[in-house]
This record gives structure tokens, C-alpha cells and sequence, in this order.
């Protein structure tokens, strides 16, 4: 693929581009073609101990920098975005299979991320407290970076998910040594460090290992010059990287089986296109997706009629064709593990009211309605698929709502705005969005989950909050009178 960028195949650690020294390659391919985007030389541990070496060495300079001069950095990049807008679209298209909307709304994103950023190194806020105990001594609060920042991201959103961890931890005064998903290793770091590179970043601060979990995963995570430990992912990797991380402070998004509650008195129309587009907006392929639509029983089967109208409508190929809403699924492993679940679903009872076999990588639709305990209800599927489940009435659509052990994003539609805040303050989840889709996603609020869907929130305050630390220093302004 062309690119006004060269280098794709090398990784920027310290000062340097270059190739990864564990003695094996691995091919990054277009999910809809299979064609060859390109190949990377993959990282090696002792890759991953040069990164945090080149991270510890920049990264005091940078904290140091006044406040205007780091946020200029995020402008400038904000700035390369644009320039380089359409060159970022057709990568995400290309690595991600991203359906042209889906990628333009990435860039979107990233973009606005950068953009808020570069606020913050100006918002980093201490205090001034008195002493409860001790006369004449002045407590005073500063807030810090943290020193290296270790950022894992997945391949779904790939440069927004990296970005989201990058962007704060630099802003604040931090370095990175990030790791981005095997599927998406341009989209998801050597792409964006070109951006950064571009706007100025100075050498060292952000360095990006493509490799193997398996080699540098633990290395990355255990390693002592990592402060925080940013990663998003699926709840058992990252239960995983919480015991090897030990005491680190960690920033965990996992996954998600988010509901979208469907009240009597809803409009019909709208919970239809929301819970259209939560459950096949990237192929399904979000940590936010609509997992289960949970319909009052008063509506349930208007409801059913209404998405299965538009799954049978809407089309299924090739990312580029701006006709497409479903393009392909990121590898052959993840579309067998959606099927599966398709099929122990139906041999479990659920009806299967929508379907289609895939096309290479490409699957088309599937709406099924089920009891919540099929597999497309209660794991999380991460695919095309829209599953129904019928709740006698408010309190046990909530009921339906709160069984599971995820608690990321969720959605509720009724005529009752009051209402809908009521019934969402009563959801177990991060986030719950009325009269709204449940994938949602702003830059400067609080984005995250509860239970096994991760710890921590990404966004604002909350992510100035993240990636720095609160250091406490007082100042005793006269002479104590000690004890000893």
C-alpha cells in the first residue's frame, strides 16, 4: 500500500527506526484481501529493555518543557491529521477493515483526543493544604508524571485505542513504550508514531515494539520502569497482565456484553436504528456493541420485526464500496469463534430469523432471538450478530440488564427521559447511554467499566488523574518542638 510515510516495517526506539531482533517476521494483511500490506521484523525482549532505556533517558527533558510548549506538539499533530487524512482513512480500511464511515469516525476521534490533550498540560493541578496536626508546617500536593507509561492496545480501533493512552500520558510529561495489536501494528503504533514524529515529538518519548505476546508481552508489563500499565483487551489477558504487572498501577478496558433496554413506551423506530448500528457497526467488533437488546414484552416482537427489516437490508463485502455496512471480520480465528457461537446458540434454542454464510473473512447479518442464556447472550461475541431477549416488564428487563459479569456500556429507550436516568442509575456498567446507542465515546469524560469489563477511566480529568501521581511535600516554616 502507497504511503507518504516510509519505514512501516521498522520500529522508532530511541532515536532510531528499525527492525525488531527476534528472528522472525510476521506479514500484515488486508482482512478483505489478503493481500500484503507489509512485513515487520518482530521486537524481541531485549527490543522492549531498549524502549524503556530510551523512554527513561527522554522522558525528564520533557516533563521539564513548559506547559505551552508540550501542548503545541498535540496542535501540530492535530494539524498532521488533517494533512494526512485521507492517507490514515485508507490504512484503517486496509489493516482494520474498517467500512469507510467507520474509519472516518476513527480518525475523528484520534484527532479529537490529540486536540484535548493539549489541554492538559496546563490542568495539572495541585493544591495547598493546612496542617491538622502540626503548627507552622505547610502541606502542599503536587501532581507529577509518573516517569514511563506501558500501552497495550487491540486491533478494533486500533489507533484510537492506542491514542487514548498516548496521547495523556505524553501531555502530562510521561514517555511510552507502546505494543500494538499483531492485526493492526501500523494503524495501531508505527503510523502514529509517524504522526507524532511529524508534529515534533522529540525522539525517545514514544517508542512502539511490534512483537509476539508471548516474547514481549511480559517483559513489557514486568518491567520496573513501567509505572502504569495502559491495555485493552479481553478480560483474561487482562487478568493476566494484573498478576504479572503486581503492584503497578493499572488502566484496564476489557470486555463488554452491553445491553440496550427497550422500555414500553420506547420510540420503536429509534431503539431500532441504535440497536442496528451497537451490534453491527464495525462488524460488531466493539467493546461498547449492543450484545443482547432486551424488549419489554409490550414491544418485543414490533421490535424484532422493525431489525430484522433492516439486518436483511443491509449489505455485506468490501469496505471500500460505499454501499457496505459489514465488512470483514479481522481474522479467520475470530470469524470461527463468532460461528461457533452462532451455532452452540441454535442448538441451545435460540431462533435464527437472519443469517448468511461468509464470504472469505466477510459475515453478513445475524439477528436471533433467545433466552439470555445462549451463548450470543451471555459471552461476549464480537461479531455481526443482534440477539433479542424478552423481559416481562422494567424490573426484569433490569434484571437481564445487571446478569452478566461484564459492565461496560449500556443503553435504555423510553418516552421518559427522567426515566431512563432512573433505570440507568440502577444498571451495573461505566456508562449507560438514554435514548442513545451503547457505543459511545467522548474525549473529555469519564470512559470505562465496572466488574470484569476493567478498572480505571480514560478521558479528561480522569485521564490526567491516571497517568500522573500526587507527591506530597511540606514545608515546616518554624521550629517544631519534638517529642524525642
Amino acid at each position: 500500500m502507497s504511503s507518504v510515510y516510509t519505514g512501516l516495517d521498522r520500529m522508532p526506539i530511541g532515536r532510531d527506526w528499525r527492525p525488531g531482533r527476534a528472528g522472525k517476521t510476521a506479514t500484515d494483511t488486508d482482512p478483505y484481501t489478503g493481500g500484503t500490506l507489509t512485513e515487520i521484523p518482530l521486537a524481541s525482549a531485549g527490543d522492549v529493555e531498549d524502549a524503556y532505556a530510551a523512554a527513561k533517558a527522554a522522558q525528564p527533558a520533557w516533563a521539564a518543557l513548559p506547559a505551552f510548549e508540550r501542548a503545541e506538539v498535540f496542535h501540530r499533530a492535530a494539524r498532521v491529521m488533517e494533512d494526512r487524512r485521507e492517507e490514515i482513512i485508507d490504512w484503517l480500511i486496509a489493516e482494520a477493515g474498517a467500512i469507510r464511515p467507520r474509519a472516518e469516525w476513527e480518525w475523528l476521534a484520534v484527532r479529537a483526543v490529540m486536540l484535548d490533550a493539549a489541554s492538559y498540560p496546563a490542568r495539572m493541578s495541585g493544591s495547598i493544604l493546612p496542617s491538622a496536626l502540626i503548627g507552622g508546617k505547610e502541606n502542599r500536593v503536587y501532581r507529577q508524571p509518573v516517569g514511563t507509561v506501558a500501552v497495550i492496545s487491540p486491533w478494533n480501533f486500533p489507533m484510537q485505542l492506542s491514542n487514548r493512552s498516548v496521547a495523556p500520558a505524553l501531555a502530562v510529561g510521561n514517555a511510552v513504550v507502546l505494543k500494538p495489536a499483531g492485526d493492526t501494528p501500523v494503524t495501531g503504533g508505527l503510523l502514529l508514531a509517524k504522526i507524532y514524529e511529524e508534529a515534533g515529538l522529540p525522539p525517545g518519548l514514544l517508542n512502539v515494539v511490534v512483537g509476539s505476546s508471548g516474547t514481549v508481552g511480559d517483559p513489557l508489563v514486568s518491567h520496573p520502569d513501567a509505572r502504569v500499565v495502559s491495555f485493552t483487551g479481553s478480560t483474561a489477558v487482562g487478568e493476566h497482565i494484573a498478576r504479572t504487572a503486581a503492584l503497578k498501577k493499572l488502566s484496564l478496558e476489557l470486555g463488554g456484553n452491553g445491553p440496550l433496554v427497550v422500555l414500553e413506551d420506547a420510540d420503536l423506530d429509534r431503539a431500532a436504528d441504535a440497536a442496528m448500528f451497537g451490534s453491527f457497526f464495525h462488524q460488531g467488533q466493539v467493546c461498547m456493541a449492543t450484545n443482547r437488546i432486551i424488549a419489554d414484552e409490550q414491544v418485543h416482537d414490533d421490535l424484532v420485526e422493525r431489525i430484522v427489516k433492516r439486518a436483511r437490508d443491509l449489505q455485506a463485502g468490501d469496505p471500500r464500496d460505499a454501499d457496505t455496512g459489514i465488512g470483514p471480520i479481522i481474522n479467520p480465528k475470530q470469524l470461527d469463534g463468532v460461528r461457533d457461537k452462532i451455532t452452540r446458540s441454535v442448538e441451545a434454542g435460540a431462533n435464527l430469523l437472519v443469517s448468511g454464510e461468509p464470504s472469505g473473512q466477510v459475515l453478513p447479518a445475524h439477528v436471533l432471538t433467545a433466552e439470555a442464556d445462549v451463548p450470543v447472550a451471555a459471552e461476549e461475541v464480537f461479531g455481526p450478530v443482534a440477539t433479542v431477549l424478552r423481559a416481562r416488564d422494567e424490573r426484569h428487563a433490569l434484571e437481564l440488564a445487571n446478569a452478566t459479569e461484564y459492565g461496560l456500556s449500556s443503553a435504555v429507550f423510553t418516552a421518559d427521559a427522567e426515566r431512563g436516568v432512573r433505570f440507568a442509575l440502577e444498571v451495573v456498567a461505566g456508562m449507560t447511554h438514554v435514548n442513545d446507542t451503547t457505543i459511545n465515546d467522548e474525549p473529555n469524560t469519564a470512559f470505562g467499566g465496572q466488574k470484569a469489563s476493567g478498572i480505571g477511566r480514560f478521558g479528561g480529568d480522569w485521564a490526567i488523574e491516571e497517568f500522573t501521581t500526587d507527591r506530597w511535600v511540606s514545608v515546616q516554616h518554624s521550629a517544631r518542638e519534638l517529642p524525642i
